[in-house]
This record gives C-alpha cells, structure tokens and sequence, in this order.
C-alpha cells in the first residue's frame, strides 16, 4: 500500500517535472527520474532513452512549440505509477519535422502515465491525438508521410 508520504512525494516530483518543462529548465526535470530520464510517446512510437535522448527530445518540441504548457492537470495515483492527465497547449512558432512554422496554436488532451522506483520518475508513457495536434497547426501532410513509410514488410 502507498503510504501518504509517499503519494506526497511523487505528487510535488511531478509538478515539478511538468513546471521544469514549462520554464526550460531541463536540468531540473532531468533530476525528476531516477538518474535514466526514458520517455515514450506512445502515437508516434518514439522512445527517448537516456539523458541525451530525451534532451534532444526537450529541444526538438520546445523549438517547434517553445510556449507549450499544461491546463486542466488532474492526478491519478495508483501503487506503482501516476497517471496525469491535462490538455497539453501550444503554438507552432518553430521548425517542426522539418516544416516551417505555421504560427497556428493548439489544444489537445493527454494522458502521461508516471511510472517510479521509490520517489523518482523512471518512464514516462505519453498518450495523446497525433492527427488532432498537427490537423490544428496546419501541418496534416506530416500524416501523409508518417502513413507514407514502409517498414519493408509489405507485399504487394
């Protein structure tokens, strides 16, 4: 049973995490896991594995989106994870997989899944509409080419 300590405990990790995210202070949110950052976005099938990757990942999404921040932040607490989930806002103000930014905002819901050793985050496991974020930022031809590639299995 997660004692209430505990369940404090993880609760202000996480706020700070999502905080440290939103004021680029990634350091910070780096020292949120338990010294191997890991995220999973869970649409797109990406994993950010380690502190390099998942720096990489923190520049590549607050380029593209650098005012993107949380609304709506409700916690679900269970014996081995968090469950967090908000709507997720932004605005494309940078390049985003190559394109151009179109300026356009957005808002969708997300569900991140909080999985930990003790008090610290060791995955993140990000679930959200890929085709609604990027349908709002005027960017629905990154799904023609995400349908567009072939994994080399198919036969025609």
């Amino acid at each position: 049973m997660l004692d209430d300590d505990l369940r404090r405990r993880r609760l202000e990790i996480i706020s700070e995490h999502m905080d440290t995210e939103v004021t680029h202070e990634f350091d910070r949110t780096l020292a949120t896991f338990n010294g191997h950052p890991r995220y999973e976005i869970m649409p797109t099938g990406q994993v950010f594995d380690g502190a390099d990757e998942v720096m990489g990942y923190y520049r590549m999404t607050r380029t593209a989106f650098p005012d993107q921040r949380h609304d709506n932040v409700r916690h679900h607490v269970t014996e081995d994870a968090v469950i967090v989930e908000f709507d997720l806002l932004g605005t494309n103000l940078g390049e985003f997989y190559g394109f151009a930014p179109t300026g356009k905002a957005f808002r969708v819901p997300v569900i991140a899944v909080f999985f930990f050793d003790g008090d610290r985050i060791v995955n993140e496991r990000v679930y959200f509409d890929s085709a609604s974020l990027v349908t709002q930022i005027g960017r629905a031809e990154v799904l023609a080419l995400a349908a567009g590639q072939d994994d080399g299995d198919q036969q025609d």
